[in-house]
């Protein structure tokens, strides 16, 4: 399982997580399983920002079901696997149990943000959804969940401060992977203040490591 004794040597700041956890990632175990609290205890113990970043939703998708041109696991399976990641953590209660834990996710929190409508109503309309969250999915994202700017596009960067709000986005870069920088996007954003742009290009990150 996720190493305790690695958040003690990482310090009180920040720490890189896979969304499941097997040496087999097909056959990935949940982290929102209640068997890793003790990790999740830790982290929020710590204080640490626990960091998500995908891995071509190997844990989500049948083997091979995203191959071929268009490198999908990437467009297509890291924002699905990063969703998938979130909506555990919240229907399955983990957020409410450690309500101190902060988590980062890569490339503009998945899919999660721009289908936010969907995931708010499914407790409530899906007689088999089961959840056992005790807030709305948008409550998380605007307190316990960040998420990078990643999102490539300035409409993709106008819906997610939308949805989330501007606090809640830290800039991001996906180094050395070859994408578009967002800083420009961010610096001509008509619809951010200077003060939100300040705060995506810097301060947010500063203010979630503390720094």
């Amino acid at each position: 399982m996720p190493s305790v004794c690695s958040l003690r040597l990482c310090g009180y700041f920040i720490i890189h997580a896979k969304s499941h956890y097997k040496e087999n990632p097909r056959l990935g175990e949940d982290l929102s399983n209640p068997k890793y609290d003790p990790f999740w205890t830790k982290a929020q113990e710590l204080g640490v920002v626990v960091f998500m970043h995908p891995q071509s939703a190997e844990n989500v998708v049948k083997p091979d079901g995203l191959k071929g041109r268009g490198d999908l696991g990437n467009i297509i399976g890291n924002p699905l696997e990063t969703a998938v990641f979130l909506t555990h953590m919240m229907f399955n209660g983990t957020l409410d149990r450690f309500p101190g834990l902060k988590i980062c996710a890569a490339h503009g929190g998945g899919y999660m943000p721009s289908y936010l409508g969907r995931f708010e109503v499914a407790c409530q309309v899906r007689n088999n959804a089961n959840c056992v969250n005790k807030k709305h999915p948008s409550e998380y994202l605007k307190s316990q969940i960040l998420v990078d700017s990643i999102v490539v596009s300035e409409e993709g960067l106008r819906h997610l401060v939308a949805e989330v709000g501007a606090g809640q986005v830290v800039f991001g870069t996906d180094e050395p992977f070859n994408w578009p920088t967002s800083v420009d996007t961010i610096l001509n954003a008509s619809f951010l203040s200077d003060a939100q742009k300040e705060a995506i290009l810097g301060g947010n990150c500063a203010k979630m490591l503390r720094l």
